[in-house]
């Protein structure tokens, strides 16, 4: 059997793994792994002068790592064994999925509101960056559901779209510039020169998947028409490529995300993406699940595609 046939073997297994089980909070995960060599590499290199430079070759040089270690990792137990091969391949796509665990989240914020404001801050405070204690129950709707569309592309769609270019390195890479960008990305003054080149990095990683993400929400919500919504107010967030999606889950909705937030007890003025100020209900997270797991879906068959396309054209040449 062809190699790529055992790769569309692990990442179906590793996808329904994460669908039926989430993230093993309990077991080593590699991510936390990834976070902590950032973290000793960090301290170790932004200090003193060339900050920029020293964080673009600390960002290359991770990158690069994981990308040779699990390529050799796995080139070597599946020569040894290619069931070992393909059980561990699944077993990392399993780790690198977010699926399950991000609608669960989101939809424990609506539930803990349900008993009190209070309980909806505190679920929320757990899967976003803002300010939540002075929120209001509308606010932390609209929150919930602004993750829930990013995330979709972040912990899914992207981790899926690089899995499909080059196979499980691939997708380890990803996670590696994901995790990178969320731990030294930010424009304090600490991360401002260090993290930039990771910053970017993670802009450019995202870019194609946050558009098709916001085009897979489109399609499998039967929204296609709101593609010029999608378009317009895709470019009104901070980020490059996160407003996509939210514009895009903002149209099925047809409600309005972004606004003022406090982030670290300081306001940021964001755009408004969309224009209805609509009341935010169970309705609405009930469609927007449903909106990710379908959009989950056709994400995993458009990649299984991809590679069994891939390798009949190999076996033909």
């Amino acid at each position: 059997m062809e190699s790529k046939y055992y790769t569309l073997i692990a990442l179906i297994i590793g996808f329904v793994l994460d669908q039926i089980l989430g993230d093993p909070i309990q077991l080593p995960h590699p991510i936390v792994g990834f976070g902590k060599l950032i973290s000793m590499a960090e301290n170790k290199m932004n200090s003193g002068k060339h900050l920029l430079l020293k964080g673009a070759v600390m960002t290359t040089i991770l990158v690069c790592l994981i990308f040779y270690f699990t390529n050799l990792i796995i080139n070597t137990l599946t020569e040894f064994n290619q069931f070992l091969g393909t059980g561990i391949s699944a077993i990392i796509v399993f780790y690198c999925l977010s699926a399950r665990t991000l609608r669960k989240e989101v939809k424990q914020v609506f539930e803990a509101l349900e008993r009190s404001t209070a309980e909806g801050r505190t679920q929320l405070s757990r899967i976003v960056g803002r300010d939540t204690a002075q929120l209001q129950p509308q606010q932390i709707r609209t929150a919930a559901l602004e993750t829930l569309a990013e995330n979709l592309s972040d912990g899914v769609i992207a981790p899926l779209f690089w899995f499909a270019l080059l196979g499980v390195p691939g997708i380890m890479v990803y996670k590696m510039v994901n995790t990178l960008d969320s731990m030294i990305g930010y424009k304090t003054e600490r991360y401002f020169l260090f993290g930039r080149f990771a910053a970017r990095l993670d802009d450019v990683a995202n870019f194609i998947p946050a558009r098709l993400t916001a085009l897979i929400m489109l399609l499998v919500s039967g929204n296609v028409s709101k593609i010029e919504f999608v378009i317009s107010n895709g470019n009104k967030h901070a980020s490059p490529n996160s407003g996509y999606p939210e514009a895009a889950l903002a149209g099925i909705l047809d409600c309005r995300f972004g606004g003022p937030n406090y982030y670290f007890g300081e306001i940021v003025q964001k755009p408004y993406i969309g224009i209805t100020n609509k009341n935010l209900n169970k309705k609405d997270l009930e469609r927007s699940l449903a909106t990710n797991k379908r959009s989950e879906t056709v994400m995993l068959l458009l990649v299984c595609l991809i590679l069994f396309i891939s390798t009949l054209f190999n076996s033909i040449i």
